[in-house]
């Protein structure tokens, strides 16, 4: 059997015929197990799905724009140990109920990691409880080092 598990609280796939069943977790670690090989001990493998339990700040009507700063503190730009948030990248924060919008923009126009940068910010902001979010890069203004938090100047020594 072979599957791919592609996040921890996604559901097992397999194919029929395989010899083995492998796992890519979202860490990109590859765990392969042997089905026909029992373990030396005599134990078995299971599987369980592990579901996210809510916390008291992910309950409907319960975002702010504090919340939301917080989560998106969280999302570091990849190529620096900053977060977007004392980078400057945020621009606008709309919230209406559970849904939120945000402006960002990137340190460049041909920054590559792009995509990245605003699907972490999603994720982040649907981990505290948002139901639809949109996030919007922009270019105007276009990002400059002056919009960085005095933190994020002090870490990258940015006078």
């Amino acid at each position: 059997m072979r599957g791919i598990l592609s996040k921890p609280k996604a559901v097992l796939t397999t194919r029929p015929g395989a010899a083995t069943i492998r796992l890519a977790m979202a860490m990109k670690k590859v765990i392969t197990i042997q089905p026909d090989s029992p373990a030396p001990d005599g134990s078995k493998v299971e599987f369980k799905k592990f579901e996210k339990k809510p916390d008291a700040q992910s309950a409907p009507g319960k975002l702010t724009d504090d919340t939301v700063f917080r989560a998106l503190r969280n999302v570091n730009d990849p190529e620096l140990p900053v977060s977007i948030v004392d980078l400057g990248l945020i621009y606008d924060v709309r919230i209406s109920g559970d849904d939120v919008g945000i402006k960002m923009t990137l340190t460049t126009p041909g920054c590559s990691m792009g995509g990245m940068i605003a699907g972490q910010a999603e994720e982040a902001l649907k981990a505290i409880g948002a139901r639809n979010v949109i996030v919007q890069v922009v270019w105007d203004p276009p990002w400059n080092p002056d919009m960085m938090s005095p933190e994020a100047k002090a870490k990258l020594g940015v006078g």
